[in-house]
């Protein structure tokens, strides 16, 4: 990975955790998680939450979630989650 994918998956990783810090923590009642925290077996995001989330994860990066990509290996941690965009903002530019 080259020092700009590098320095982009670092700024998608900062902004999504901004989103799932600023709002789902306080619901969770958490003040922090980890990369790798499972965010449905913490507690920190919910179903409903899920779709919260991709809804802002497309409108943020322009992206489409399509429905078999919804799946625990794509959004169920930060860490997958940042995979996952990053892949997905590569494949479409």
């Amino acid at each position: 990975m080259d020092k700009e994918n590098s320095r982009n998956r670092d700024n998608i990783r900062k902004i999504l955790r901004g989103f799932i810090t600023q709002s789902f923590l306080p619901q969770a009642g958490l003040k922090s998680f980890s990369d790798a925290d499972s965010f449905l077996e913490n507690g920190i995001i919910d179903s409903t939450g899920i779709l919260e989330l991709l809804e802002f994860i497309e409108d943020k990066f322009q992206i489409k979630v399509e429905d078999e990509e919804i799946i625990p290996d794509n959004l169920d941690s930060l860490a997958n989650l940042t995979t996952f965009v990053s892949r997905k903002l590569a494949n479409a530019g």
